[in-house]
C-alpha cells in the first residue's frame, strides 16, 4: 500500500472486531514507524505505553467520560502517548520561538502510528478526550498523557471521506 492509498483509505475507526487480537509483528511495525517519525532536534519527547487486556479496558474507560468514545472498549490495544521533557536544544528553540514543539512531535508520531496501522490492515482512532490522572495511575506514568490511540481490526467498511476542497486549505505566495 503506497502512502496516497493509506491517506485515501485510513479513517478513525469506531467499531472493532471483538475477540480479534493484534499480532505482535503488526504491533512491532506500528511502533517502529513511531520510532522513525521526525521530531524537533530529533528529541522524540514522548513515550508510548501499549495497553492490552485489563489495562486496555481500564484506559478505555478513562477515555469515556460524559459518554464519549464508547467504541474504545472494543479495541484490543490502546496506546497511551505521554509527553516527555524536551531535549535541551528543542527546549531552547521552544522558548525563543514560543512554539510548542512537543505537541507538534506527538502529532507527527500519532500520524505515523495510524498510517502504519492502516498499512498493516488495522483500524485506529486518535483520542484526545481522556482522564489524564486516571490513565497515569493505570499505566504508572509521571508525565502528562496527551493522546490515546485505539488499535485493532475494523469491523465496518471504510466510509466516504468528507474533506475541505484543496483551495480552502492551500494558498500560494511567490516573491
Amino acid at each position: 500500500m503506497d502512502f496516497m492509498e493509506i491517506a485515501r483509505t485510513r479513517q478513525s475507526c469506531r467499531s472493532y472486531e471483538l475477540g480479534r487480537e493484534v499480532e505482535q509483528q503488526k504491533l512491532d511495525a506500528v511502533l517502529e514507524a513511531v520510532r522513525l517519525a521526525p521530531s524537533a532536534c530529533n528529541g522524540q519527547p514522548y513515550h508510548i505505553t501499549v495497553c492490552r487486556g485489563e489495562a486496555a479496558r481500564q484506559v478505555a474507560a478513562a477515555c469515556m467520560g460524559m459518554g464519549m468514545n464508547k467504541f474504545a472498549a472494543q479495541a484490543p490495544v490502546l496506546m497511551v502517548i505521554s509527553e516527555m521533557p524536551y531535549v535541551k536544544s528543542a527546549a531552547l528553540g521552544a522558548k525563543l520561538k514560543g512554539n510548542d514543539y512537543r505537541s507538534i512531535d506527538i502529532g507527527i508520531a500519532a500520524a505515523y502510528l495510524t498510517a502504519e496501522a492502516a498499512a498493516q490492515g488495522l483500524g485506529s482512532c486518535i483520542l484526545g478526550w481522556l482522564d489524564d490522572e486516571k490513565i497515569r495511575k493505570i499505566c504508572g506514568l509521571n508525565h502528562p498523557v496527551r493522546l490515546v490511540v485505539t488499535l485493532g481490526y475494523a469491523a465496518d467498511a471504510p466510509r466516504a471521506k468528507k474533506r475541505k476542497k484543496l483551495a480552502e486549505l492551500v494558498s500560494e505566495v511567490e516573491a
